[in-house]
């Protein structure tokens, strides 16, 4: 994710796509997991002047990572239940459309929950054998009912039981920068509150596709995917 601090009263463009700015100045984007091409970064003083910047992305090595013992079930779904993936992926895809004004995104997150990681961001999903899409976000495994906290402020967008993801909360930080969490043995909020940073907002467990109690944390500037552990105050989550 990349946080841009600018002149109040400018417009910015990334990729010639409009981005919010808020009054202060502020506005977020972010590059794709496997993005090689040069983003293009323009920003329109209130005076009339342009400055524009290339940013150029560091390719990065990602793992293989071999996950046996998940329920068959969850790898291979059968087609009445592939229809209800699709509508939760829907839920999810509009939830992460959002451009709200807030800016709460501008500051570092702070790690949800202590623990081992267990899973990195961008790795090949090997599960019960069989190739599955790169995993997107950070896994932190540790005791069943572990809290886990929301690592900044945020409002509720999503909070329901999914099939592939279980208990799952979709947080929104503002300028469509949003954090999702996987594997809830219990949510406590719901759709529609206002949480602070610290907050509880579920317990750690092992409900969907799952082989036991983690959180799998997920981090989106819109429908781009980025790597939660890069907007942390900390490289690894604390240990319990």
């Amino acid at each position: 994710m990349i946080v841009g601090r600018t002149e109040p009263g400018s417009r910015a463009t990334f990729d010639g796509t409009s981005v919010r700015v808020s009054p202060e100045g502020i506005f977020a984007c972010g590059l794709e997991w496997n993005r090689t091409q040069v983003a293009h970064l323009s920003v329109q003083f209130a005076d009339g002047t342009r400055e524009v910047r290339d940013i150029s992305p560091i390719a990065r090595t990602y793992s293989v990572q071999r996950v046996n013992g998940l329920p068959p079930s969850t790898v291979t779904p059968p087609p009445e239940i592939l229809e209800r993936i699709r509508r939760e992926n829907e839920l999810v895809y509009a939830a992460r459309q959002k451009d709200s004004d807030a800016v709460w995104f501008a500051e570092p997150f702070d790690w949800p929950a202590p623990g081992i990681m267990s899973g990195t961001f961008g790795s090949q999903r090997i599960d019960n054998g069989t190739p599955m899409a790169p995993h997107m976000g950070v896994d932190m495994a540790n005791a069943e009912g572990t809290p886990i906290r929301a690592p900044a402020d945020a409002t509720i967008s999503i909070s329901d039981d999914f099939y592939l993801a279980g208990g799952f909360s979709l947080l929104d930080h503002g300028h469509g920068v949003s954090t999702s969490y996987l594997h809830q043995s219990q949510r406590m909020v719901r759709a529609g509150d206002v949480v602070r940073r610290g907050q509880v907002i579920g317990l750690m467990g092992k409900t969907g596709r799952a082989t036991g109690p983690h959180l799998h944390w997920a981090m989106n500037w819109f429908q781009v995917r980025l790597d939660p552990s890069r907007s942390t105050r900390t490289l690894a989550p604390p240990r319990a």
